[in-house]
């Protein structure tokens, strides 16, 4: 697990097309069962797991932070989710994604939303990944990677889309045709 998975650890050589992720100095190999160590990864790509103090995270955060990522580069945004500290990073989050999902995943791993970010959670629904599209970004933005988004940041770790199905999606068939 890399765990600081941002765009100024993503390098790209443009003539040679190699693309290449740096800073490792957070990285640990996942160990299942294992717990980790929450104060990783830079605020505004940590994955909701580390915001609520799941320890048993596993490689699926360095998705998360990727599908920040590739929000930033889509809808030509700096950061996607900008919080002040971590507790207003979810806040951040739960604006966009709704409090629904959150309220699932705490469940399902019997999780406790830490009692200061829940002061500034309000409840709210799912905003569509559609809705940050403007004149702006609209050139770079397609079905496909919408899907891609919305696949990558889910709060339930476990049903993000793993590295293996993300480079199977449509969105990467430009480049799968390219690299033929």
């Amino acid at each position: 697990m890399h765990r600081d998975v941002k765009p100024l650890n993503i390098v790209i050589d443009h003539a040679k097309r190699d693309l290449r992720l740096i800073d490792w100095g957070l990285a640990d190999y996942y160990l299942p069962e294992q717990e980790y160590n929450v104060r990783v990864a830079s605020r505004y790509y940590k994955g909701p797991e580390l915001l609520v103090d799941d320890k048993l995270y596993h490689y699926s955060l360095d998705i998360w932070s990727l599908g920040c990522t590739l929000a930033g580069m889509l809808f030509k945004i700096d950061t996607l989710f900008k919080g002040s500290d971590n507790f207003d990073q979810l806040a951040r989050i739960v604006n966009v994604l709704g409090t629904d999902a959150l309220r699932d995943y705490l469940r399902t791993y019997r999780l406790n939303l830490p009692s200061e970010a829940a002061r500034l959670i309000k409840s709210c629904d799912v905003v569509p990944w559609s809705a940050f599209v403007n004149d702006k970004n609209k050139d770079r933005v397609n079905a496909e990677g919408l899907d891609l988004l919305s696949k990558m940041l889910v709060y339930d770790k476990n049903k993000r889309i793993t590295p293996t199905e993300a480079m199977k999606h449509e969105y990467f068939a430009p480049i799968r045709a390219i690299m033929e």
